[in-house]
């Protein structure tokens, strides 16, 4: 039995959706109010990231423990944009 599945490299229709989703971003900046826009695009900057980290750092096809050792510095962006917070939220 022959599967439809296509054979080969995604490399290509993976940009093709980045360069959508980027667009996709600018498209929110000019159209949407502020606050929605910045809640779009930050969004769509993490749907970007995690199709990079799938495909182009091939986390696709790795075990657990390398996907592990990714949220190491996901959590330090974490601290440090908590600790940041306070300065953008007052104006500092």
């Amino acid at each position: 039995m022959k599967d439809s599945a296509p054979h080969g490299s995604p490399y290509l229709l993976i940009w093709i959706y980045l360069v959508v989703l980027a667009l996709a971003s600018v498209a929110a900046s000019l159209v949407l109010p502020k606050v929605p826009a910045e809640l779009a695009i930050y969004f769509l900057a993490a749907v970007k990231a995690v199709l990079v980290a799938m495909y182009f750092m091939h986390l696709k096809v790795e075990r657990f423990f390398i996907h592990s050792l990714s949220l190491i510095p996901l959590a330090l962006v974490l601290v440090l944009f908590l600790g940041l917070l306070q300065d953008v939220v007052f104006n500092r």
